[in-house]
This record gives structure tokens, sequence and C-alpha cells, in this order.
């Protein structure tokens, strides 16, 4: 994936820096994640303009949209930027359909990337068209705005923890259509969040910040199972993988799934064989044992070899596991990493009591 967005900034403000440089894949969605005051809605807001008082550089696109050693900068409102905010900012006084159609209706037709009837299916909202936007609901309102900003045709969507201001309920009503976004996306999206769980949902790519700083990007597949990372150690840690249906058991309605270091069996999904799905598997779900198992309820049971070991606290220990030519993490104690001997290159069986699927 070629790079289209290269950036460097410095802001210094009293008790706050941020001196954040990188580059963001061409399409997709880029997730800047860490801590809340760590810097990334001011790294956004540099990107969208937005920010007074920074200096350095940011090209997209390969055209240079803010150099302050060269004195160019590009208006924020002449940047071609999409931008969802925590709480949407719908106009009132118009209904849903006629709030998707604001931009879309201003956007010259050759510049059009999507017509209404696609962000309307994509985001499911055509039961919603006809109601005021005072009517719906948190995660309504959201879906609109993100279909509002998809149809103004911008270069760029920017969107700042989107789903902070909804409940647990309201989160799980919105997810799977941004689930749909990112599967769909044709744009880069840069997208910010402190909830892990919400990342894995959606993101692509993943820039993780600390004290104004990206400390490291990649890959999400890659950065969620590197143990040097904190990302890798919290109490939701896991490993995210692709993987493809294989084949349904109608008798047990169950579906067995296919992946780089063996198959899975989860509960039926409605898949047709050769979908592509995303997988979660966490590592406090995986449990050791060094011979296989007898009879047991635990139905994915894959022959592994031991990476390495990492300390996590006083009490427990992240084992990294080779699982033909995919990584998974387990989470044990360390009486358990004392009983089984474990080390790097040890064979054992890992048993995998629960499988999450994300798409």
């Amino acid at each position: 994936m070629s790079s289209s967005i290269h950036f460097h900034f410095e802001l210094h403000r009293p008790g706050f820096t941020l001196d954040a440089r990188g580059s963001l894949p061409a399409r997709g969605i880029n997730a800047l994640f860490g801590e809340s005051g760590c810097g990334k809605t001011t790294l956004l807001r540099s990107i969208a303009g937005l920010e007074t008082g920074i200096e350095g550089q940011l090209l997209v696109h390969d055209e240079c949209w803010f150099d302050s050693f060269q004195g160019r900068c590009v208006p924020a409102h002449r940047r071609s930027i999409g931008f969802v905010f925590q709480e949407n900012s719908l106009f009132p006084h118009l209904n849903v359909h006629a709030n998707l159609l604001y931009g879309w209706r201003r956007t010259p037709r050759k510049r059009r990337q999507k017509q209404p009837d696609q962000v309307i299916e994509m985001l499911g909202l055509e039961p919603l068209l006809l109601r005021n936007c005072t009517d719906l609901s948190g995660g309504e309102r959201q879906r609109v705005a993100i279909g509002r900003a998809l149809l103004n045709s911008p270069r760029l969507l920017l969107m700042d923890e989107p789903l902070s201001a909804l409940d647990r309920r309201r989160k799980q009503e919105i997810l799977p259509y941004l689930e749909r976004l990112h599967a769909q996306a044709e744009i880069p999206i840069i997208y910010v969040t402190h909830d892990l769980e919400e990342l894995v949902s959606v993101a692509d790519h993943l820039s993780l910040m600390e004290s104004g700083r990206i400390i490291r990007s990649g890959p999400i597949e890659e950065m969620l199972i590197d143990t040097g990372l904190s990302i890798a150690t919290e109490e939701n840690a896991g490993a995210l993988l692709s993987a493809e249906v294989e084949a349904h058991d109608e008798q047990f309605k169950l579906t067995r799934l296919i992946f780089p270091g063996g198959s899975l069996t989860i509960g039926r999904i409605d898949k047709p064989q050769g979908a592509r799905v995303r997988l979660r598997i966490h590592a406090k779900d995986v449990s050791l044992a060094m011979e296989r198992p007898g009879p047991t309820s635990i139905l994915n049971i894959l022959p592994a070899t031991v990476l390495t070991l990492t300390p996590q606290g006083n009490s427990r220990v992240i084992v990294s596991l080779s699982v033909g030519e995919s990584t998974l993490l387990a989470r044990i104690t360390r009486k358990s990493e004392s009983v089984l001997q474990l080390r790097p290159g040890c064979k054992l069986f890992a048993q995998i009591k629960s499988v999450a699927l994300h798409t």
C-alpha cells in the first residue's frame, strides 16, 4: 500500500508538545490510538488546518498542503477534507435526506465519488431518510454525519472519536456500519480512538501515540501482537487474523474457517464459501497444554511453538505463539509458566476457547 499522507508537525504549548511525524497509506482506515491527552485530536486538527502555531509540513497525494518553512498553507476550507466530530453537526432544520444531499449538490459533477444511493445503502440509512435529525438516536445521527461527509466527496476523511459520546449499546449499533466502511473505503480515513475493541473493528493501519509523538506505525495485525508495545499487554489484548470461509456444518450450525495457521470452527455465519472475514482471538481466551487434550468441549486446538514470554505485572505472562504462519497471544499465570516449564522453542497446543468475528 503506497503512502499518500506525509506529515511532520511541531507545536509547543504550556504543558504539552506535539512532535509528530509519519506516513499513512493511500486508502483504508488509519487509526491514531493512545490515551486521552496524548495529542491525537491535535494531530488530526493539524492535518485539517484548524490548529494555529504549527510548524512543519503536510503532503497529501503528493500535493503540499502545508509548509511553514516556505510559508505555504492551504486554508482548511480548500483542503477537500471531510470531518466527523465526537458530536455530530447535522443541520437540525433539515431532515436526514436533505442533510445527506447538502454537500453532494454543491460538489461539481466531475468530483463526485459516490452516488447518494451507494452511501445510503452502505450505512443503512434508507429507513431514516424522512426523519427529522432531532428525532434520531446518537448512533443514527453519527451514521448520517458519516454519510454526509462521504457525499462531500473528500480526498481525506477525518474522524475524531465518533463513538465516544455513545453508550455501549449505541456503539454496538453503529460498529457493523463502520466495519462495512472499512471494507469499502476508497479514500484514506484517519480515525482517532482510545477504545481498543473499536480500533480492531475498523482499522487497517495503526499509529500509536504517546506524549505528542507517534512511537510506532504499521499494519494493525502486526502491531497488536508486538509484545514490545503496551497494546499487546492490555487486559483485552489479542491477535487479529484474516480468514476464509471453507465450509458450513448444517447439522451442528457451525462454520469452518481457514487461515495461515490452520482451521477454526465457529458458530454458523451467513457468509458464502470463499468469503473473507476478520477474527479476533483474545489472549485471555487461549490456554496452553503440553500434550493434545483428550475429549473436550473446546473445538479449536492448534499445535503451536512458543516465540517469546513477556512478564505482565507480578503474576501473569504474555506468551507469543507461532501457529503456522500466524502469531497468537496467550495470557497465563507465572505459576503455569513454571509448571509447564515454558521457554522459547517449546512445542505445545493452544486451546482457543472463543473467537470473535469482526467482519
